[in-house]
């Protein structure tokens, strides 16, 4: 019996020649993440075992991105623990801010996570880098402690779905739009600790943009973690970026998946989740009467420059509705500067965004951009659990860019045909 990509790369970091859905296995970490809220953690874990110095200081990668710019002492503080640690471990990939961007945009961009890699870290969107033909999944703060220890993880092999995305995609449906109508079709449990391979030709032609935002949310539907084979787009993509060696995976053609599951995308319009789970999915044009509050484009979710030129499309040379907040965050300094050298923040600040430094803040209602009581937020973040983005009895829906780009000219949810007649 053939095994999954997901099998074959468990199998080479475990030292074994094949593995079995359901076995315990030991395996060896390429790259170990943590950030400004879960880095301290592993931290004080890393000193409590007696710990002197982690396995290996080019593999421990430390972002604090979620509360920086820091918001307050508390926040400071915990950037501090990951500075100090980072200077007394002499860890090679420590981002400061001014360098620092969103973790789960800036690995891949930085050329630090590469096809074949088995990668932890201490955030669920750790599964993002499955988009490159990775093994990439989130653990817990005690976890990547023992990880940033030993330089090994142990983990129980998960078996894979396949989703086979074919047809042709409509006008505006993006990655985003279909990893949302995924999640709304087998539910945020659909795919509990299983490897979801999303494969086909829909997939095979979308840029690497869309791959990223589609793993990235195979963590929203209860997977271990989402990946998709590595092919000449994922190689131009790591090419000018890889600076050591990687190997590419291939599923076997008699591989055993626990469920193959067809997706027409032509069926598929623009899709936005309603509160308060990301599988609580409609086609916009069935929410367009949805007043809202605030907008939000950015976050590892959709904060790449491909992202901010569509929204920029849609925007120029109109306004955001008045009253209505729209705060737009690129995800990474390379891509505020890119946007800068294409004119795309100019456009979003004409139309009356507030452009905001690389950082979570928004997406986990930590800082600039938090809902007060009775919101409604459209975004293009990942998650809109009740609280998500502020005060408990605010909502947040999910949707992609062109959603959130047409919905902060019209101050309500809407289709981008309707305030945009050009191409998409």
């Amino acid at each position: 019996m053939g095994m999954t990509i997901t099998e074959k790369i468990l199998a080479d970091h475990s030292g074994g020649k094949t593995v079995e859905p359901g076995g315990l296995i030991t395996v060896k970490v390429d790259v170990a993440l943590g950030n400004d809220v879960t880095a301290p953690i592993a931290i004080r874990k890393f000193r409590e075992v007696g710990a002197k110095n982690v396995w290996d200081v080019n593999k421990v990668v430390l972002v604090p991105d979620h509360f920086t710019p820091n918001k307050d002492i508390l926040s400071a503080t915990q950037a501090k623990i990951l500075r100090d640690f980072a200077i007394e471990q002499n860890i090679v990939n420590y981002f400061e801010q001014g360098e620092v961007g969103i973790e789960h945009v800036l690995l891949p961009e930085q050329g630090i996570v590469l096809p074949g890699d088995l990668i932890v870290g201490a955030d669920s969107h750790t599964c993002t880098y499955g988009a490159l033909g990775a093994f990439s999944t989130g653990v817990g703060s005690t976890d990547l402690a023992a990880t940033w220890t030993t330089g090994e993880i142990w983990l129980r092999v998960p078996e894979t779905i396949k989703f086979v995305y074919h047809g042709t995609r409509n006008k505006w449906v993006s990655g985003k739009d279909l990893i949302l109508y995924t999640i709304g079709r087998i539910g945020v449990d659909g795919a509990l600790y299983k490897a979801m391979e999303l494969r086909g030709p829909v997939i095979e032609q979308l840029p690497m943009s869309d791959r990223f935002t589609m793993t990235n949310m195979a963590v929203e539907a209860g997977a271990k973690s989402g990946i998709i084979p590595p092919d000449d787009i994922t190689l131009d993509f790591i090419k000018s970026r890889a600076k050591r060696s990687y190997k590419l995976y291939y599923s076997d053609s008699d591989a055993k998946y626990s469920e193959v599951i067809d997706i027409n995308v032509s069926e598929i319009q623009p899709q936005v989740a309603l509160p308060h789970l990301p599988e609580n999915t409609k086609n916009v044009s069935e929410v367009s009467n949805i007043e809202l509050d605030q907008v939000f484009i950015g976050s590892c979710t959709n904060g790449r420059i491909e992202d901010l030129r569509t929204a920029a499309k849609i925007l120029k040379g109109k306004k955001r509705k008045k009253y209505l907040r729209l705060i737009v965050i690129p995800a990474t300094p390379t891509i505020y500067r890119q946007a800068l050298k294409e004119g795309i923040i100019e456009i979003l600040a004409e139309a009356g965004a507030v452009i905001g430094p690389p950082t979570c803040g928004p997406c986990l209602g930590g800082h600039m951009g938090v809902l007060a009581k009775g919101e409604k937020a459209l975004a293009t973040t990942n998650r809109n659990f009740v609280g998500r983005m502020g005060h408990p009895e605010s909502e947040v829906y999910l949707a992609s860019p062109a959603v959130a780009a047409a919905s902060a000219i019209t101050g309500r949810i809407t289709h981008p045909d309707e305030v945009y007649q050009g191409e998409e």
